[in-house]
């Protein structure tokens, strides 16, 4: 019998080209596309439109779809961790500032959010090094109803079916402020946390 130590295992390293950080980057070549589609309807043309509301539904669903992969195959990596959140709020952001500059949607909403957005985005950096702030059920909720308003808004939905949107994009806008607040409360326990100890 020795008293050698025993081996340790060697730490799993991730390779950068794996099938969640592909679906990141097909998202942010997305959006171009999806810019393209909208500024060639003008949002009057329905088949440009219809083009323009599939990009952007097949971009959200890679957002769903590539964190999963991620964390179901421990595919986790630091481009991920950095590509992942910014891709998304390239763009949801892309997407309500076209709604508003085609006055589909009034500019203080795409503000409101945006601001709540690259808010809570700041907060995460702000606080990194005392801990990481995870995604909480209401912000999954956010971008749910996000993705869901801003998809009935680029439709070519009758007339009558445009208060639909309408109470999606308010939903939509209260989940966001109000889990922007939680965010807020979650840094400073943090912080105050950090602080204490």
């Amino acid at each position: 019998m020795t008293n050698e130590p025993a081996p340790v295992p060697a730490p799993r390293v991730v390779s950068l080209y794996n099938a969640a950080n592909a679906l990141t980057v097909i998202r942010i070549v997305l959006i171009p596309v999806f810019v393209a589609f909208v500024v060639v309807s003008g949002m009057t043309d329905p088949d440009w439109r219809i083009a323009a509301c599939l990009a952007f539904c097949i971009a959200s669903a890679t957002d769903f779809v590539d964190g999963w992969i991620a964390r179901r195959w421990q595919l986790v990596t630091s481009f991920g961790k950095v590509a992942d959140p910014i891709a998304d709020k390239a763009l949801t952001g892309t997407a309500l500032v076209l709604l508003s500059a085609y006055d589909q949607l009034p500019w203080w909403v795409t503000i409101a959010i945006l601001v709540r957005e690259w808010g809570v985005t700041a907060l995460r950096f702000w606080v990194i090094r005392y801990g990481i702030i995870p995604a909480s059920r209401g912000g999954k909720l956010k971008t749910g109803l996000q993705t869901a308003a801003i998809a009935w808004y680029l439709w070519p939905v009758p007339e009558s079916a445009q208060i639909v949107g309408v109470c999606l994009m308010g939903a939509a806008l209260i989940v966001t402020v109000v889990t922007g607040v939680d965010y807020v409360l979650q840094a400073l326990r943090l912080r105050r946390a950090a602080g204490k100890s």
